[in-house]
């Protein structure tokens, strides 16, 4: 069946209205022609305040907020980061994502097609995944008041990692592996909202990167910390591990891979590679002895198939990273000083 839906209008409105938030009617007509057929599962049918789930064991809970500007960009959209977003967190705490809630805050006069495409976005998301959008909320704001609307996700895993996956854990001589190539993110949605003339087209990284990160659990990988580098990017999330570690950290500037359209549009701007925000991106600390077996792991993956060793952590005054540059300099690497672009998730 083809996946294609007609933008038939809710209440002979094709924009949403105050009363779309309202709980009466017109809020029933929304959820029942848009957000039930699209998230479509049993949880959502019984019509609930909340859902009800069979668990056991250890769980990771985490939650996160959307308000991205533009909300299309080339590569994803919102909705698909609302369900990324908080599918790798959940698989940064060493747990296999099962479970999503979304409250959404829509914008009085927003397009009804729009609407349609993010929630699509999202269940294709999610099917891909593998979770399920088991309970959420609808809200509607005045005119002016959201950009065209605002997701929160909320997201429950089962814990699979045999020990804990956090910065604690990181020990000195711990390597750092990373996914993939860097930027693309915030790139992509900065050449969207201020309409750069690019060259060639860059896309998001935007991506769930569970697959992978659970697949280096299962095989026994000595998996001691794991990060994605959403905001603030790889610098920021050296630096935020270091610290928690009480260790140092080194790397070599010349191993992250970075694209070259990437690249010259930083150079352009004045911006470090390091810091610009990925959604589809994460690094992993582990054991040295566990290296080469991980990257082999890593590389089996799409989403991590150009995973690279970039450097180790090592004993050094705590949160301090250093960058070996091409020519053999070094340059100590912090966090981004105030916001690079805002609304980048």
């Amino acid at each position: 069946m083809s996946d294609i839906h007609c933008p038939v209008t809710v209440d002979g409105q094709d924009v949403v209205t105050m009363a779309h938030g309202g709980g009466g009617r017109a809020t029933a007509r929304l959820l029942d022609s848009l957000f039930r057929p699209a998230f479509d599962n049993p949880w959502l049918e019984r019509q609930h305040d909340g859902a009800v789930l069979d668990m056991a064991g250890a769980m990771a809970f985490t939650t996160d907020s959307y308000v991205v500007r533009p909300l299309f960009f080339p590569g994803s959209d919102i909705g698909a980061m609302a369900v990324h977003g908080t599918v790798n967190d959940l698989a940064m705490c060493g747990a296999e994502p099962q479970y999503l809630s979304a409250g959404f805050i829509l914008e009085e006069g927003l397009p009804l097609t729009t609407l349609r495409q993010v929630i699509d976005s999202m269940a294709s998301a999610a099917r891909k995944a593998g979770v399920r959008i088991v309970t959420g909320d609808l809200k509607v704001v005045e005119r002016g008041k959201a950009d065209g609307l605002y997701i929160n996700t909320a997201g429950v895993g089962r814990i699979v990692a045999a020990d804990p996956v956090e910065p604690g854990q990181v020990r000195s001589g711990d390597r750092v592996l990373l996914s993939g190539d860097i930027g693309r993110h915030g790139i992509a949605v900065m050449a969207a909202r201020e309409k750069l003339d690019l060259e060639s087209a860059i896309e998001s990284d935007c991506a769930s990167i569970a697959s992978p990160v659970l697949a280096l659990l299962h095989e026994g990988i000595a998996v001691r910390c794991l990060r994605d580098l959403t905001r603030g990017g790889l610098a920021s999330g050296l630096v935020e591990v270091a610290e928690t570690a009480g260790l140092a950290a080194r790397i070599q500037e010349a191993d992250i891979p970075v694209r070259e359209d990437v690249s010259a549009v930083c150079e352009l701007l004045g911006l470090d590679p390091l810091h610009v925000a990925n959604e589809g991106r994460f690094m992993a600390v582990v054991a040295p002895e566990d290296v080469d077996r991980a990257l082999a792991i890593l590389r089996c993956h799409r989403v991590s198939k150009a995973a690279v060793e970039i450097g180790r952590f090592q004993e050094g005054r705590a949160g301090q990273v250093t960058a070996e540059s091409l020519i053999g300099g070094t340059r100590i690497v912090d966090r981004l000083s105030g916001e690079q672009l805002p609304r980048i998730c």
